[in-house]
């Protein structure tokens, strides 16, 4: 994902001269083909992600269209108050850019685990979040979050995801992707880089269930969402986040708002599934973290046994 980012950022900046790039001392073999291009609009702040999105909220000030980018944790954990005062309170043109969100860097440990952030950020005013699933939402996402001027949250994949979507896609905040449609009652909704795995079970498993995929955690198209729960009965999220305050939060939220304005007059089933509350010290692959973390989805869970 992040090799589609940075490749749709370089389009973008062809014909938008204001989109300044920030890294914070990493993405070396990812970053340069932009620095070479558009060495004006780059700069290398150093292990110093605070200070880079201070820069990046006076240059946006000044009217550029600021990308933040740094590993997952770094310019959102580590940033929040900037986050919040410099860039979101203002409404400032600046986006975060998380490489290597959830376990992608499971070997490195929690340090550099990013698994809390979006229910963290989802909380602050004015930030738009975006988790696409694959290389052709992160191309899409760019060039929304290119020409969207306010604050957005990108969450990214760390590299070689492979592509689920066959055709060009294109985002408008909130969009909700249909990636396999069913006649089943029970469908799954999948947020950031848990679509592929999604996919493969649904395809290699022979379940019947329709899949969504959420390139969008904030905000959501209402009308879109409405007519998914008058759909199905069932609903699975999944993500590699923290169950607290994450994507399925969000869902749940959603689906009691609705229920209270009587827009949903049925009853809906969710499921969800993520990082329950608690740590994970161990290093290995990101398979390896997501098993230990139990964010996988089991035959059963679509059987109509199940239900009850």
């Amino acid at each position: 994902m992040r090799t589609a980012f940075i490749h749709q950022l370089i389009e973008e900046a062809k014909t938008n001269d204001k989109i300044f790039l920030l890294v914070g001392d990493l993405g070396f073999s990812v970053v340069e083909p932009f620095a070479e291009q558009f060495p004006e609009r780059f700069l290398n702040v150093g292990i110093a992600e605070q200070n880079m999105v201070g820069i990046a909220a006076g240059l946006a000030m000044e009217g550029y269209c600021v990308y933040v980018y740094s590993i997952g944790n770094f310019p959102t954990l580590r940033c929040i108050e900037q986050i919040r005062y410099d860039v979101c309170y203002h409404n400032l043109n600046v986006k975060i850019v998380a490489v290597g969100g959830g376990y992608a860097y499971a070997a490195l440990g929690p340090s550099h685990h990013a698994t809390e952030e979006v229910g963290m950020l989802r909380t602050i005013p004015n930030i738009v979040i975006c988790t696409p699933g694959d290389p052709a939402e992160a191309k899409a996402i760019t060039t929304f979050s290119a020409r969207y001027s306010g604050p957005c949250y990108i969450r990214i994949g760390k590299a070689g995801e492979p592509t689920v979507h066959t055709k060009q896609t294109f985002l408008e905040p909130g969009d909700i992707l249909p990636v396999i449609e069913s006649t089943a009652d029970i469908a799954v909704f999948s947020s950031g880089a848990m679509l592929k795995y999604s996919f493969d079970f649904i395809s290699e498993n022979n379940v019947n269930s329709s899949l969504y995929s959420f390139p969008f955690v904030k905000p959501l198209r209402k009308a879109q969402l409405i007519s998914l729960f008058k759909k199905y009965k069932r609903v699975i999220t999944i993500e590699e986040h923290q169950l607290n305050g994450g994507f399925g939060s969000v869902i749940l939220e959603e689906l009691n708002n609705f229920s209270e304005t009587e827009e949903i007059i049925k009853t809906v089933k969710v499921r969800r599934i993520g990082i329950p509350n608690k740590f994970f010290s161990i290093a290995g692959s990101q398979e390896y973290l997501r098993k230990a973390a139990s964010i996988e989805l089991k035959k059963e869970f679509f059987t109509q046994e199940n239900r009850n």
